[in-house]
């Protein structure tokens, strides 16, 4: 009698059964690697968390909405503002209830693209959700070095009118600074520099509500203006702009790193810690945005802080200007840092040894390098293109908008999987469409606003 052959495996269950094996594999290695071992331990409180997103949402680039009100006016400026209150507040919630989701069937994703990777397939996380976050927080960190500078350079000027200092080398001065902050080992290490991060920018939110209100009530600012300027072409461009700049504001793209930080169970605790943050977000966002655009009108410049000067002379006393470019200083240290997380991920998981301890000479020197050399990179691109923001801008539209308006209603639903007849399904169907639209348009608005300015380019300009 002949041995009895066990029947053939359909193919879709050989192949299912690859995947999850395939699947269990990145699982492992994911909380084996070096980078997930040292810089996103999951040690912290919901405190913590509220501490972590207030720094990576509530940042100095709130000083640029009254600009953005420029290209909107008074009605479509505070509901394009409300609108993203709501719509990121409900992603980033949705995004954390994934990240639970997963956890609870046994795999905790520890990065945004772990996430792409288990949700979407391994291409998406490594060949557009992986690089678009490098971009977008490498973004934020030249971005941050840049605006150091430049608040440095406000600061120099206030007691030196003539001095001959150039904005490059307040520019290096910020990065060195960044230098050593860069090394502080962990995101957890990061929460009691966040906390007075979190007081900072409720600090120069104040001053610069204060400042605006005080030189709105008198003679001294510029006549009221709220009407939109330039031709028809400008002003629907403008509106397109000034939405990449509200989405850039709102924007995160590291929440599931943040909620790594968390010590298990993580249930619940990121929707506190964002309660927190988005309590000062609105303390803070609406009060600059609104006493800035009635007090300067069309004339609002790209950084509110700008127009407390005016010719030279200052509209308030110097002491309170000087003040508030030092808070400012002091919260884009912290922010830059805070957006060099995923870099250092990045980095300790390259060149880090798992096998060894953190503090080994194994893992110390290529740390101290490598940290370094990226801080260093993203000061000399500062200090060469000093008009990063029109760069940001683009990168707003094609990172900030996909990463915190687009991606996350497409992982519930995928997750979820909520029934077509619901109106979950829907609203979330209607986030993901409207915001691509925008993103595109945005997209083309910020491009276009690069060749207008492409004329007044130059390397190391001292603007």
């Amino acid at each position: 009698m002949g041995t009895q052959q066990p029947p053939p495996s359909h193919p879709s269950q050989g192949a299912a059964k690859e995947e999850d094996q395939a699947a269990d594999q990145h699982e492992k290695g994911q909380l084996q690697d070096a980078g997930a071992l040292f810089v996103l331990k999951s040690k912290g409180s919901w405190v913590h968390s509220g501490y972590h997103l207030t720094t990576s949402i509530v940042a100095p680039a709130l000083l640029s909405l009254p600009y953005a009100f420029t290209f909107l006016g008074w009605i479509c400026g505070i509901v394009s503002l409300v609108i993203g209150a709501l719509v990121t507040f409900y992603s980033y919630n949705l995004i954390s209830m994934v990240l639970e989701r997963h956890a609870e069937l046994g795999h905790r994703h520890l990065r945004f693209r772990d996430m792409a990777h288990d949700i979407l397939g391994p291409k998406w996380g490594r060949y557009y959700v992986g690089p678009i976050q490098f971009m977008v927080c490498y973004g934020a960190v030249v971005a941050c070095t840049l605006l150091g500078g430049q608040c440095m350079k406000s600061i120099y000027l206030l007691s030196n009118p003539n001095g001959s200092m150039k904005l490059y080398e307040f520019v290096i001065i910020f990065g060195c600074f960044m230098l050593i902050l860069a090394q502080i080992p962990s995101f957890h290490s990061l929460r009691h520099i966040n906390l007075v991060s979190l007081v900072l920018s409720l600090s120069y939110s104040a001053c610069a509500t204060a400042a605006s209100i005080y030189i709105g009530n008198s003679s001294k600012g510029p006549k009221k203006d709220y009407s939109i300027k330039g031709d028809t072409e400008s002003q629907i461009f403008g509106i397109f702009n000034a939405i990449a700049i509200i989405a850039t504001t709102y924007g995160n793209g590291i929440i599931p790193e943040i909620q790594a930080t968390l010590a298990p169970p993580v249930k619940g605790k990121m929707f506190k810690g964002l309660c927190v943050c988005y309590g000062v977000l609105t303390v803070t966002f609406f009060s600059v945005a609104i006493s800035g655009y009635w007090a300067f009108g069309n004339q609002s410049e790209g950084l509110i802080l700008t127009n407390f000067l005016e010719d030279g002379k200052t509209l308030v006393p110097k002491w309170f200007i000087f003040m508030t470019n030092v808070f400012t200083i002091l919260q884009l240290s912290a922010v830059g840092v805070v957006y060099l997380q995923p870099t250092n991920e990045v980095l300790e998981k390259t060149f880090g040894d798992p096998s060894n301890p953190e503090f080994s000479a194994r893992n110390v020197f290529p740390r101290v390098i490598t940290r370094s050399l990226s801080v260093i990179i993203a000061t000399i691109i500062a200090a060469m293109l000093p008009f990063f923001g029109d760069i940001n801008a683009v990168i707003g539209a094609f990172g900030f908008i996909p990463l915190d308006f687009i991606l996350p209603v497409v992982f519930f639903n995928l997750t979820f999987k909520p029934s077509k007849r619901t109106l979950l399904f829907w609203l979330n169907v209607t986030i993901a469409v409207v915001f691509t639209a925008l993103g595109i348009i945005a997209a083309i608005a910020a491009v276009r606003q690069i060749s207008l300015d492409a004329k007044n380019y130059r390397l190391f300009a001292n603007v």
